[in-house]
């Protein structure tokens, strides 16, 4: 089945969560009504590399409403980290950031002191008031200045069996026999995720033993499980609460910095402490997508056939931990060719550590590596589908091994077909509407499979609701909405009196929102749960005199009992309970990947086409329409489901055409550090999206048969943006973002 158009799809539901959200009675992390509550603020270093020489905080301490003036000349000390050295030495590699530790600056931004005062406006006027005196080393920001200093990441060198070791198939001499080459450097900037939701946390200590944190994170088990280490304390008395999520992107799937500055001062005060960031925090606390420079030699027969790729990828990373992504990886299983070499190095710096965004590493490297393809069948005069459907591979070139589905040429044909690919003139700069240059655009897209032990909890009460619990997370996809939608279909109990918790770290453990894992995952655990509660109940109603019926014998719709082959009367599944005396009937199932993992290669796939017009008096380019088809396995709720494809496509128009942070190198400090200055797109920027979607299910992944949309939905849309700009001016532009001046 193939769905083209959403509205006509009669089981599609409305997001569960949407009128809270909508209006306004949805708690977030920094909304929650605690007693007797502090506020805090943090200070942070205006220097990117040296030591603090002195902190004079005697005026603000003064000010009326302060409560405690917290840095690491006072600091009670996190439990978890090793005692400070003095002189104070810097961290080793891999070590990720201590606050308020010792005197030492590793970034422009770090947290080196923080205000918590009876209100937040006594707390900001008393920061205000504090000044730092430092001393300044030399500092290394500028990552094109640097980049010969790049080397092999030390946790790589380490490791017998990380995919980020160099890797190679076939003849490494492939490239200079090639017949026609090409090779290019693609670059992609800084770009920082830009949630709606800035990140927050309150820190409540109950005692000195038992810990409550309401915080704006993607992985409410992992953080409870850091925060645990860090702070010394019974897993089991850590409770991490994110019931609802602003977006994030993957900004929240670590526990940064000021969460454990937050837990600090709360402990220091034995009293909730609130602390929120500003704008301008978000851009130095919560990492970014990281800068990275790619090189691509590319060579083929004169016929379109790959005979070599050879795929360099260079990644910013901090002064003190080692932060790896994708960026290689699927050139080595994308097309079929038999010589390709890959490697991947790390630049260490004095930044901040980046983190994942949205299609970490494969929306980075898919830019390249589709930008590359589309420039290869230029070179050779073909149409870029054509030549991807030429170099289709048909198994896994790098694992040896079969997929466990992929439908990428079907994706092919239907997004050509939607898009009106055929109509497309082969030479750039050969179509042009209302005075505007028209460009078609197209790139492939992947993302690996991820799948995670997840456990998931049913409820059925007497009064005939379905209660189904996991500790998983929302950051904006509907998870509760999609698990509502599996339960509902399973236990045939109306979506409406079908609840799913999430968002606490007390429920059945679930992994974080992160790698397009909680379908797959959690969805999985929730299919179990309430195939084992509906197994459950229909032996209940077996065991009911005058029913005679077995389990198999059974079905179960609208909450009651059928006969398979007589669907009239029928028990419902309340009164089930009812006579066996029961307020309720619960089961706790765990799912998690087995043997298949090693028989199939799992990925997603997909393919985007875009249709440009770039202005050719001032170099203005708009995204007039596009059309994404993704192979994800089984659609679970279309509506969400295609939310997330335009999410992604949005996202991809930020990546290729706006998203750029900007450092002033001589102090190692970001300059766009608002929405003022850091271009993101709104509405007028995204045109109508057509989603379609090959709604195939994979029954080698999992027991429903579905694959990660949120990643891929990204992924490969800033290479077919820029290749429908070179189509429509004939410059090739491979340092995002495109900007006016790179074309005029």
């Amino acid at each position: 089945m193939v769905q083209k158009d959403l509205q006509t799809e009669p089981e599609s539901l409305d997001r569960v969560d949407g009128r809270p959200k909508v209006t306004g009675t949805a708690t977030y992390s920094a909304e929650y009504a605690v007693g007797n509550l502090a506020h805090s603020v943090l200070i942070t270093s205006t220097i990117a590399k040296g030591r603090i020489k002195n902190i004079n905080a005697k005026a603000a301490e003064e000010s009326p409403g302060v409560l405690a003036v917290i840095s690491h000349l006072n600091s009670p000390g996190v439990p978890g980290y090793p005692p400070a050295k003095q002189p104070a030495e810097p961290a080793p590699v891999g070590t990720a950031f201590r606050v308020f530790y010792d005197e030492l600056i590793y970034f422009n931004g770090q947290p080196v002191a923080m205000v918590v005062a009876e209100t937040l406006e006594q707390a900001n006027h008393a920061a205000s008031l504090i000044t730092i005196g430092y001393e300044i080393a030399t500092h290394q920001t500028d990552f094109e200045a640097n980049l010969s200093k790049s080397a092999v990441a030390l946790s790589v060198q380490r490791s017998k069996n990380s995919p980020f070791q160099d890797y190679g198939r076939g003849n490494p001499e492939a490239f200079d026999a090639a017949e026609v080459k090409i090779e290019a450097t693609y670059t992609i900037p800084t770009q920082h995720h830009q949630p709606m939701e800035p990140h927050a946390i309150i820190a409540v200590w109950e005692g000195e033993d038992k810990l409550t944190v309401y915080d704006k994170n993607q992985g409410v088990k992992s953080a409870q499980g850091n925060l645990a280490q860090a702070f010394k304390l019974a897993r089991e008395n850590v409770k991490v609460n994110a019931q609802f999520i602003g977006g994030a992107f993957g900004s929240g799937i670590r526990v940064w910095p000021h969460t454990v500055a937050a837990v600090l001062a709360a402990k220091k005060l034995k009293r909730p402490v609130k602390l929120v960031l500003g704008r301008e925090l978000m851009f130095t606390s919560v990492g970014y997508r990281p800068y990275t420079v790619q090189k691509i030699a590319i060579g083929a027969s004169k016929n379109g056939i790959l005979t070599a790729m050879n795929h360099e990828g260079t990644g910013q990373t901090s002064a003190y931990e080692e932060h790896l992504e994708r960026t290689i990886l699927a050139t080595r299983a994308m097309y079929a060719c038999p010589n390709v070499f890959t490697k991947y190095r790390l630049l260490n710096l004095d930044v901040n550590t980046p983190t994942w965004m949205r299609g970490p590493g494969d929306a980075t490297g898919m830019f390249a590596l589709e930008s590359a393809l589309d420039e290869m069948a230029f070179a050779l005069h073909i149409d870029p589908l054509e030549f991807r459907l030429q170099n289709h591979a048909d198994t896994d070139p790098e694992r040896n091994l079969p997929w466990s589905a992929k439908s990428l040429k079907e994706c092919y044909e239907l997004g050509a077909e939607k898009f009106g690919w055929k109509n497309r003139l082969p030479a750039p700069r050969s179509m042009q509407k209302d005075g505007m240059l028209v460009g078609y655009g197209m790139a492939s897209s992947l993302y690996g499979f991820h799948r995670h032990p997840s456990k998931a909890r049913a409820v059925f009460s007497r009064k005939g609701s379905v209660v189904v619990q996991s500790a998983t997370m929302d950051i904006g996809p509907g998870t509760g909405t999609a698990m509502t939608r599996i339960a509902s279909k399973i236990l045939g109990v109306s979506p409406g009196k079908i609840r799913f918790d999430l968002g606490d770290s007390s429920l059945p453990d679930a992994p974080g929102q992160n790698g397009s894992s909680t379908i797959p995952s959690v969805g999985s655990a929730v299919h179990v749960a309430c195939e084992a509660l509906k197994t459950k109940l229909l032996k209940l109603a077996s065991e009911i005199p005058g029913l005679n019926l077995q389990p198999d014998q059974m079905t179960i719709k609208n909450g009651r009992i059928f006969n398979l082959t007589d669907a009239s009367g029928g028990i419902s599944l309340s009164d089930v309970l009812k006579y066996h005396n029961l307020e309720q009937v619960e089961v706790t199932e765990e799912s998690k990947s087995g043997a298949e993992r090693d028989q199939y290669s799992m990925y997603s796939f997909g393919c985007h086409f875009i249709e440009v017009h770039v202005s050719p008096l001032t170099g203005e380019v708009r995204v007039k329409r596009v059309v994404t088809c993704a192979d994800v396995g089984k659609i679970i709720n279309y509506k969400t489901a295609r939310s997330q494809s335009i999410g992604g496509i949005a996202g991809g128009i930020g990546m290729a055409l706006m998203e750029a942070s900007v450092m002033d190198h001589r102090f190692g400090r970001y300059i766009t550090n608002d929405f003022v200055s850091y271009h993101i797109p709104v509405y007028a920027d995204v045109p109508q999206i057509d989603v379609i979607y090959v709604d195939k299910p994979d029954v080698h992944v999992n027991p429903i048969g579905s694959k990660g949309l949120g990643e891929i939905a990204i992924v490969g849309v800033a290479a077919a943006i820029a290749n429908a700009v070179f189509h429509a001016t004939g410059k090739r532009v491979r340092d995002l973002p495109i900007t006016v001046e790179k074309l005029i």
